[in-house]
């Protein structure tokens, strides 16, 4: 990886995951590995699933540390900062350590889409490389979604005929669209959302300073990473601020709305357009779970719960409004795709969740 390119596998505003102290809130999935690796049925390729920010990551790094080092299951994964792998690993540069990842594009001026199959020549050089060392080897794929085509089926021979003493571990945020065969070629470990406690330490272990750890919870789906987004552009407020407006349905008050989508827009408001998406897009997903499921226990924000059932009294506006967030994430795509203006987009956005609460308060 050219030094003058971002690391994709890091995630903006926490320590990257190779460097993180302690996992903290997965201790199930630790379990179940350490659990495997005792039991003497160590798989040589490991599917590690969650939401994205959950410390899959994490996660991958402790594995290979633990097994690149020859520890056994009764040591745990915990090992001393200045153990020798580890501090290998946290620089990078550990010779038995391979991260599949996506690089340059063919310019060389920007991180590819995609992992491409150049990036698997790469593997197949360190395989070959490695050979000859005699120890132990890891292969981190982060992340397995990003593979394109040719790369995942040369994973996937890997996989078949894995290396001899080699364990490949593969980070996926949404195994179904991996192929069937890698799937059923690796043991899974899943992770799960953080609950609002161990969200609220992982934060203050990356330094994210952090107030509401239930309301950042729930906004940021138990995701690390997507906490630390949402405290540092001040999330909470936005997020209050959406849930004012809206607690006027059937209507809301216009000059206000059109304040709010302007105030997401022009110089300035690069990081809050793409945060308001996400919120109206948690917003009525969260809406239409409530119409099934009834009032949530935990709120976003003062009066969210409320407004929640006002969207979705019943199942059948619970069916409505998830064809609405259906239809409103596509737009939301397609408009940054093709750069519509953000406030325009916005106002759209809040004008038809106004006409959809105005047709459910009517049936």
């Amino acid at each position: 990886m050219s030094e003058d390119l971002p690391d994709p596998t890091g995630l903006p505003g926490l320590p990257h995951p190779r460097e993180t102290s302690r996992l903290i809130g997965q201790d199930a999935a630790v379990t179940e590995f350490l659990a495997t690796q005792a039991g003497g049925r160590m798989h040589s390729g490991w599917l590690i699933t969650g939401p994205m920010g959950v410390g899959k990551a994490t996660l991958a790094y402790r594995i290979a540390a633990h097994l690149l080092a020859g520890r056994d299951a009764s040591e745990g994964l915990e090992m001393a900062a200045d153990h020798p792998d580890l501090r290998r690993i946290r620089a990078g540069s550990h010779p038995r350590l391979f991260v599949l990842r996506r690089g340059p594009n063919d310019k060389g001026d920007r991180i590819s889409a995609q992992i491409r199959v150049e990036e698997m020549r790469k593997l197949k050089s360190f395989f070959h490389l490695s050979s000859t060392d005699g120890g132990h080897r890891a292969v981190i794929v982060d992340a397995a979604d990003e593979m394109n085509v040719s790369a995942a089926n040369a994973l996937l021979k890997e996989l078949e005929e894995p290396p001899a003493n080699t364990t490949l571990m593969l980070i996926s945020h949404q195994p179904s669209a991996l192929l069937p065969t890698i799937r059923s070629r690796c043991r899974v470990l899943r992770l799960r959302p953080l609950e609002p406690a161990p969200l609220a330490e992982a934060l203050a272990q990356a330094g994210v300073a952090s107030e509401a750890p239930e309301a950042l919870s729930v906004l940021a789906a138990g995701s690390v990473g997507g906490a630390a987004r949402i405290a540092q552009a001040d999330g909470r407020a936005l997020y209050a601020d959406l849930v004012a407006l809206l607690s006027g349905l059937p209507h809301i008050d216009r000059p206000r709305a059109i304040a709010m989508a302007d105030a997401c827009a022009g110089k300035g408001a690069e990081t809050r357009f793409p945060l308001m998406l996400d919120l109206i897009d948690l917003l009525l997903t969260r809406a239409a779970r409530a119409g099934l499921m009834g009032e949530p226990d935990l709120q976003g924000a003062a009066g969210e719960a409320r407004l929640l059932m006002t969207l979705a009294p019943d199942a059948r506006a619970a069916r409505r409004v998830a064809e609405l967030q259906q239809e409103l994430s596509a737009r939301a795509r397609h408009g940054r795709a093709v750069n519509l203006d953000p406030s325009a987009l916005l106002l759209d956005m809040l004008l038809r969740i106004e006409a959809m609460a105005t047709d459910v308060a009517a049936a």
